[in-house]
């Protein structure tokens, strides 16, 4: 009963490490990036990178995929909770 719990921490403390891995790889490019504000300016920061890598190799770096995913799983898991807890 606990796996659903844990796989949604997990997928979510995987997005803040890919969000935190796509900002230094923008400032190794020359872009500025805004750490305090990391949550907030995660999505302008995540299409920077889409593109520049997209741009530079004609695909997008793993690191999206690495944000995107999990985030993905982990709103899907907690939804399945709440619903759970609803009823």
């Amino acid at each position: 009963m606990m796996l659903l719990p844990v796989l949604g921490i997990l997928c979510a403390v995987s997005g803040v490490v890919a969000a935190v891995l796509i900002a230094r790889e923008l400032e190794r490019r020359g872009l500025p990036v805004n750490y305090v504000w990391l949550g907030l300016f995660i999505p302008k920061y995540i299409g920077q990178y889409a593109r520049i890598t997209h741009e530079e190799t004609g695909r997008v770096g793993p690191l999206f995929y690495l944000f995107v995913l999990p985030l993905s799983v982990a709103l899907f898991v907690f939804a399945v909770l709440a619903i759970r807890g609803w009823s």
